[in-house]
Parts: structure tokens; sequence; C-alpha cells
């Protein structure tokens, strides 16, 4: 975990990690409510924005976060 206002490699790894697995889940509903998966914009473009808007919450998240997981909170001493 990194420092509040702070992000290091393993938050972006981890937020790249929840981006692929909120597409994931997001094409899987979307292809059990349509009944197939098809390659048109149509489908694919709220997989895409699910993802990103899923891996950027985690990094704003992790971003405002101390290391003891308390958010809004600066550092101890």
């Amino acid at each position: 975990m990194s420092n509040f206002v702070n992000l290091n490699w393993i938050d972006l790894l981890k937020g790249l990690v929840v981006a692929i697995l909120g597409a994931i889940i997001t094409a899987v509903y979307e292809a059990v409510q349509s009944g197939t998966i098809t390659f048109t914009w149509v489908f694919w473009q709220p997989i895409l924005f699910t993802g990103i808007a899923a891996g950027l919450a985690y990094l704003i998240k992790n971003f405002f976060t101390n290391s003891s997981n308390i958010p809004f909170t600066k550092e101890g001493k």
C-alpha cells in the first residue's frame, strides 16, 4: 500500500487487474443479456468504459488512502 496522495507500481498493477476483471464481468453480463457476443462497437463500448472506470476508481481510492488503509488521512508519525 502506498502513502497518502501517492501511488506505487503495485497500486497500478492492482488497478489494471481491477480494470480487466471489471471488463470481463461486464462482457459476461452483456453476452448473457444479448444472447451472443458480437464484434461491434455497440457491444464492446460499455465493456471498455466499465473496465476503465473500475481501474480509475481503484486508483483514486488508493491515492486518497494512507498506508494504514485509512481514507483522507495523512501518514502517522
